[in-house]
């Protein structure tokens, strides 16, 4: 697989806003963020939305459970994952549940129990490879839907996680994919209807 690359003074974590009904800061990252716990707790990130589907990481510091030749157990951080493609091929409905899913993320409250040992809330990091398409998407969609009073359209919402996450406008015909953009005008549809059922 050819290695990502990261254009030299761009961020591996940006804050792209603060969610005033969760009390805490909605932010994008990319591989380097996913890869570096030390990272994210300075940015008090308890919870991970990976939209790759080509990105994975070992989050477990310690076997609990082994399983094979793998290393199965707890997690440093709340880890969810959608797997999205960064282009064509995503089914019609997948970014309707990466929104459900980042909502979940947040609405989600751990049991008191010993099986369950991450209980801090904080922030919220999504990401992919690059922190450019996939994660745009998914976080403008989201803040569109849940923020409509200062995102009412998602172009705001794209050209607010844009200017954030510091993408310059030559990257802007990828970044996010337009093949993503169509999707997520059509989620948000789907999302407000299903909502008002």
């Amino acid at each position: 697989m050819k290695p990502v690359s990261f254009p030299a003074g761009r961020a591996p974590l940006s804050k792209i806003a603060h969610l005033p009904h969760w009390g805490v800061d909605l932010m994008i990252g990319d591989t380097r963020a996913l890869g570096d716990p030390a990272l994210l707790d300075r940015h008090q990130v308890t919870t991970i939305l990976n939209c790759a589907v080509n990105l994975d990481v070992n989050l477990v510091p310690s076997a609990i459970t082994p399983v094979g030749h793998l290393t199965c157990g707890h997690a440093r951080h709340r880890y969810y994952k959608i797997g999205l493609i960064d282009g064509a091929g995503n089914p019609p409905n997948q970014l309707i549940g990466a929104y459900y899913i980042l909502r979940a993320a947040l609405d989600q409250v751990m049991p008191e129990k010993l099986s369950y040992p991450n209980q801090a809330r904080g922030n919220v990091m999504v990401n992919c490879r690059g922190g450019r398409s996939r994660s745009v998407t998914v976080v403008a969609l989201f803040l569109h839907l849940e923020l409509p009073d200062t995102f009412p359209t998602l172009d705001a919402a794209i050209a607010h996680t844009r200017d954030k996450r510091g993408l310059p406008p030559e990257e802007w015909h990828e970044a996010p994919k337009p093949v993503l953009v169509d999707a997520a005008r059509r989620a948000a549809i789907r999302i407000r209807q299903l909502d008002n059922v």
